[in-house]
């Protein structure tokens, strides 16, 4: 209760008349207090009856007002170490005001799903003065608040906890048990964890001279290191937890036998090095960053030339873990570069009828959910299975996964993403065993219409779980992908003119300056591309305001009025454009746009090419060879098909497309725009082949360990299934198939994570 409040409750228990003033102040209250008379004239008036109803009134206001108060939630920030605060990256949990603070610890560790005793861990406040443990009963109201905003706690472990539990895996070491939780201390360290660890994954006769300890950090990507023998694991723990204790939690030790942890090459990937330079120049930039004297790599490459990026090898883990944290900090161009170390598969060790899954999350598509299905996926499937394309793109996945025969692709994100996967599986997939794996979709664009065309959804809204996601990837149909090549010839004195939006796909540039791209969607010319640039426009000015789909669509159709109200571009279209379709001239109606379609979706949904049977042509799919041409009359017209109010102007079907463009005219190619000079374009089918994976219909019932586990017979003999398609982890930290009725029986089938 404030001071006026208790000078209120005053001048109620000794009889006085209550006023209104006392709600400003003590002095009303004290002026009760000595029975005189209030200072609000008003009130000065009322009857005995009045003044008796007017406390009474008053005084439950006053109760409500606290109970109110009692009740309020607070929003509260909470951090689960350094690197998160530094990151911005952050749990908003909502907690009652009156909390006392072992509540509120409990609570930040549910947010970040830590588990543990809550007394090893404390809170400090962010905004305040000192990084003092909150040790107050009830915390909350005295947080610090700046400026209105939320108020913000740091979650820590107490670095003085001198002993806890560390999850022992077997590496290779070509045994069937589960993983172990060993109990540590500060005064352990790698070579008391080796010895307290064999015996129990029945190694008790081993000699632990010849194993190692490895580490394995997951945190943007995996990383692993070989721990020294003095070095005491659970010190190395809790300077993890610092960071991140979220991380500290994940974090995994492996046994290996020392041959196996020192023998095999180390693969560094580094990108975002400039485009298309020799291999002596990507040589030249490695020496300098890393300098001659101490680069002891074994070999570079392969060099991905169009992507910036390439591969180096090391023979020793300590050189390519110092080089990865050199590269790190290195900077060229003005530009940091990305840097991942990447584990190695022994195909032999994936047992027979096993379909490993290779997972591709681009976490800047659909807000927030690309990073949570990242998180979800690592802890479904082996880490390393699954890849945050912000960190080198699809490459360092495809290139670990170059030696496996057999296996499949999920990718996380819009149909720029898709496209970009299958981009670079047409530039790496003739060197690797298995050049074109089926892939299957998470949607997590604007548009998502290939994935719609495939079953997988407009768009994935958060609320399905992780686990049915994979058994949809599990019970998917194999279906091809007709995929076509445009090509570009610009007129001579547009030599000098760039081609611009294709930030993923690269193009292929000829000594006669024409340009290539694949297409897999469709590809428009005029007010449909001229919408789509000035979109990807303002996405590039300010990429944090396009973070949802309603947000996303609103300003389209903002730009559409704009564009309907303005100086129309692509007025009369018709008249500078020559079509030609398997070599016959097509007149063109009167239209401000083309659409080439290879799929039935176009815009987010809309189907331009309609649904009204028609003798002149047959019905459109996805494989059969053939593209459709269709026109558009305007802005309001592309409303209309968007709504499903209209369908586009049907022009012509065929297989190989010629146009002659007379102007220069807005130009997209699976929703990447630019302005295309005058020229001449041609689109015909491409040599590169698209296997995807269409959804069945209805729900998933099939077990998840049809492609998942080995069978009883093997699993005697065969061990670590590396990289099982779908494994969950128990309370025990064993990795099983999840169990999934079948018919009257349910069956619960043993997996084996993958070491590396």
């Amino acid at each position: 209760m404030g001071a006026a409040g208790a000078a209120g409750g005053a001048n109620a228990a000794t009889g006085g008349v209550f006023s209104s003033s006392a709600s400003s102040g003590g002095t009303a209250g004290a002026g009760g207090a000595g029975g005189g008379v209030a200072s609000v004239a008003s009130n000065t008036d009322l009857g005995p009856k009045s003044r008796e109803a007017d406390d009474f009134y008053q005084g439950r206001e006053r109760d409500r007002s606290r109970e109110r108060d009692d009740r309020e939630d607070e929003l509260v920030k909470v951090y689960d170490g350094i690197a998160s605060f530094r990151h911005h990256s952050y749990k908003l949990i909502s907690v009652p005001r009156h909390i006392s603070v072992e509540q509120l610890v409990g609570a930040a560790m549910w947010a970040f799903h830590l588990t543990g005793d809550p007394a090893d861990f404390y809170l400090t406040d962010l905004c305040g003065n000192s990084e003092k443990e909150i040790d107050e009963p009830n915390p909350i109201p005295s947080l610090t608040r700046i400026d209105g905003r939320k108020p913000a706690l740091l979650l820590r472990f107490r670095e003085t906890t001198d002993s806890g539990w560390v999850r022992v895996h077997a590496g290779r070491l070509h045994v069937s048990e589960s993983p172990k939780l060993v109990p540590v201390s500060s005064g352990t360290n790698a070579a008391n964890l080796l010895s307290e660890s064999l015996p129990l994954f029945g190694l008790e006769m081993a000699n632990a001279d010849d194993f190692a300890v490895t580490e394995v950090i997951m945190h943007k990507g995996v990383s692993e290191r070989v721990l020294a023998r003095e070095e005491i694991p659970w010190d190395s723990l809790k300077l993890i937890g610092r960071d991140s204790l979220r991380e500290m939690q994940r974090t995994r030790f492996y046994l290996q036998r020392k041959e196996v942890a020192s023998s095999e090459n180390l693969a560094v990937f580094v990108s975002n090095l400039p485009f298309n330079l020799s291999q002596r120049q990507y040589e030249k930039i490695l020496l300098d960053i890393l300098g001659k004297a101490e680069n002891k790599y074994s070999s570079i490459g392969p060099i991905y030339y169009e992507y910036g990026s390439m591969v180096v090898t090391y023979l020793n883990s300590d050189d390519a873990v110092q080089a990865c944290y050199t590269l790190k900090d290195a900077t060229y161009e003005d530009r940091a570069l990305s840097v991942a170390l990447l584990p190695n598969i022994i195909p032999e060790l994936i047992p027979s009828g096993v379909q490993p899954l290779l997972v591709f999350v681009n976490v800047k598509s659909g807000g927030c959910q690309g990073l949570e299905l990242v998180t979800s996926f690592r802890k479904l499937l082996n880490p390393y299975q699954v890849y945050d394309l912000d960190i080198g793109g699809p490459l360092p996945g495809l290139y670990v996964f170059r030696h496996v025969k057999d296996y499949r692709i999920l990718v996380c994100g819009g149909d720029g993403t898709i496209g970009w996967v299958l981009q670079c599986l047409d530039n790496v997939g003739q060197d690797s065993e298995c050049s074109s794996p089926p892939c299957a979709i998470v949607p997590l664009g604007t548009g998502n219409d290939l994935a719609r065309v495939l079953r997988w959804g407009p768009g994935y809204t958060g609320g399905e779980d992780p686990l049915n996601l994979l058994r949809d990837v599990i019970e998917a149909d194999e279906i091809r992908l007709d995929r076509w090549t445009v090509v570009f010839h610009p007129e001579e004195k547009a030599g000098d003119d760039k081609v611009g939006g294709m930030t993923n796909v690269p193009a292929i540039s000829n000594e006669d300056n024409s340009q290539m791209f694949v297409m897999n969607n469709y590809f428009g010319i005029g007010i449909d591309a001229d919408l789509c640039l000035d979109f990807h426009n303002a996405r590039e000015e300010n990429p944090n305001k396009f973070n949802s789909r309603l947000h996303n669509k609103g300003v389209y159709v903002k730009m559409g009025l704009r564009k309907m109200m303005g100086r129309k571009m692509c007025k009369d279209m018709n008249k500078e454009i020559r079509l030609e379709v398997d070599g016959k001239l097509v007149e063109l109606p009167p239209v401000e746009g083309i659409i080439i379609l290879n799929i039935f979706s176009w815009g987010s949904g809309a189907s331009p090419w309609g649904f009204e049977r028609d003798d002149q042509f047959s019905v459109p799919n996805h494989w059969d060879g053939m593209l459709e041409v269709v026109g558009v009359t305007g802005v309001l017209h592309l409303g209309q098909i968007q709504s499903g109010l209209r369908s586009a102007i049907r022009i012509a079907q065929g297989g190989h497309i010629r146009i002659r463009m007379n102007i220069e005219l807005p130009i997209q190619v699976d929703g990447e725009p630019w302005i295309q000079s005058a020229g001449e374009i041609v689109v015909l089918k491409s040599a590169l082949k698209a296997t995807m994976l269409k959804k069945r219909k209805g729900s998933s019932t099939s077990s998840i360990s049809s492609i998942g586990a080995p069978s009883s017979k093997s699993r005697g003999h065969q061990q670590q299934a590396v990289l099982p398609s779908a494994v969950v982890e128990d309370d025990n930290g064993a990795f099983e198939a999840p169990s999934c009725n079948s018919g009257s029986s349910s069956s619960k089938a043993q997996l084996y994570s993958t070491t590396v």
